[in-house]
């Protein structure tokens, strides 16, 4: 029953743009190619892509091009791999979603926790057969302290998450050393690899044993206060992250979202914005108002407040550009929840990243290669190359020039299928529809 409601919503949710098959020759003609692999741009390439495969990658005209080939023109414009969004919170309608996320380019998400209700491996699985869904991981549950009271609960969680199946186990708090110990132990001997946030109680050796953290903000509670200054300090921390091989995921405009809900005037921006219509009205709402924690606590509202926030924005962006500077791996995560919208997040989250310090080829590489390593897909995903997936990009501005041309999205490849932008723009319209119907 289960494998009969994946494919029922699997072709409710196939959406024919064109009569394409999927094993025509599509030629991107005449394209500036970043690969990612290397910093550079392959100017005047014709890229070949069949069966879902990027078959070739020549010099204008060096390749012949036949009569039934598929040509996208490319003059002028550049073709990248399909961007990662690897902090994604699944929160309304998945299809909508979805949606969002291919219209921003984005062909890889990582989502981030299993709410109440919710069943994130049949969402994987609709993913799996579904055209338009990005390649899709998941975490399990959204665990805190009070799920491990005891040793037993530890084997409990673990064994949970291995008969599931999810891709990690996400930890969301503080655990007692002895808990957490044995939760090492027993994710490493069940082949499950732990994310989320630190252990702010513990040491930092004791943080880096994950697969990754979110969110830089947590090295402000782990990290000794009296060295958060310290920049002799901090490059050591660095040092000590990258040697363990930990990913570390910035969000950083989640953070200067929570500002935003703060601080009044720049409140009235977020009421204006006109990408609310691509989420549930009540969901909008209430992020709106001043019902949320962010607009009716002091913590957050006062002067003194703002001022506190607005400093530990710039302490994250500067850890940021040292942990990249010592050679960390960073992945672009927006944390998409509440008025930070699925896919256009990650266009903000990559523009802070930037503004941390990293070029913009840098900054490209959280969100492509990067993940693609992290997942253990770089054989299939994360650059252009012949033989890789086409899973790409298409935008009408050089990304390498400013970063905010991420956004310039002139269509997307997705399974090796095209989606020009007026085909973009009809699943946003779908998108904003569903949603007036809320």
């Amino acid at each position: 029953m289960k494998n009969l409601f994946i494919l029922i919503f699997a072709f409710s949710f196939t959406f024919q743009i064109n009569s394409q098959k999927l094993n025509d020759t599509i030629v991107i003609k005449n394209v500036n190619v970043i690969p990612m692999n290397i910093n550079t741009i392959l100017k005047n390439r014709d890229v070949f892509i069949t069966n879902k495969k990027i078959i070739n990658i020549s010099i204008t005209g060096e390749q012949p091009i036949k009569l039934s080939h598929k040509i996208i023109k490319g003059e002028n414009k550049y073709l990248l791999p399909g961007f990662a969004e690897m902090h994604f919170h699944n929160q309304n309608n998945l299809k909508s979603e979805f949606k969002l996320l291919i219209a921003n380019g984005i062909t890889t998400a990582r989502n981030m926790a299993e709410y109440q209700g919710q069943d994130q491996i049949k969402n994987r699985e609709i993913a799996k057969v579904t055209q338009i869904a990005p390649q899709y991981f998941t975490t399990g549950p959204y665990l805190m302290r009070n799920n491990f009271k005891t040793l037993n609960d530890v084997k409990k969680v673990v064994l949970q998450h291995k008969k599931r199946g999810y891709d990690f186990l996400k930890l969301a708090d503080n655990l007692p050393k002895e808990i957490y110990l044995a939760l090492l132990e027993e994710t490493h001997n069940n082949k499950i690899k732990i994310v989320g946030h630190g252990q702010r109680k513990l040491p930092l050796e004791y943080s880096l044993r994950m697969k990754s953290i979110a969110h830089v903000e947590e090295f402000m509670n782990i990290l000794p206060k009296e060295y958060l200054k310290n920049d002799k300090k901090l490059i050591n921390y660095a040092k000590e992250i990258k040697n363990n091989g930990v990913y570390v995921s910035p969000t950083l405009g989640i953070y200067n979202m929570i500002m935003n809900y703060a601080d009044n005037n720049k409140h009235v921006n977020l009421t204006n914005s006109n990408n609310l219509k691509y989420l549930p009205k009540h969901y909008a709402d209430y992020w709106l108002s001043d019902s949320i924690n962010y607009r009716k606590h002091n913590w957050f509202t006062s002067k003194e407040s703002l001022k506190r926030l607005q400093k530990e924005l710039n302490w994250q962006k500067k850890f940021t550009k040292i942990l990249h500077q010592e050679k960390v791996y960073l992945l672009s995560s927006s944390d998409t929840y509440g008025l930070f919208i699925p896919g256009f997040s990650l266009h903000e989250e990559l523009e802070f990243i930037n503004s941390s310090g990293l070029s913009t080829y840098e900054t490209l590489k959280t969100t492509t290669i990067n993940p693609a390593r992290y997942l253990n897909t770089i054989s299939q995903e994360g650059t252009v190359n012949i033989g890789k997936n086409a899973n790409l990009v298409l935008l009408n501005k050089n990304p390498l020039e400013n970063i905010k041309n991420t956004r310039t999205i002139q269509g997307v490849f997705l399974k090796g299928k095209w989606y020009s932008r007026k085909d973009l723009n009809i699943l946003l319209n779908e998108v904003e529809k569903s949603y007036i119907k809320d």
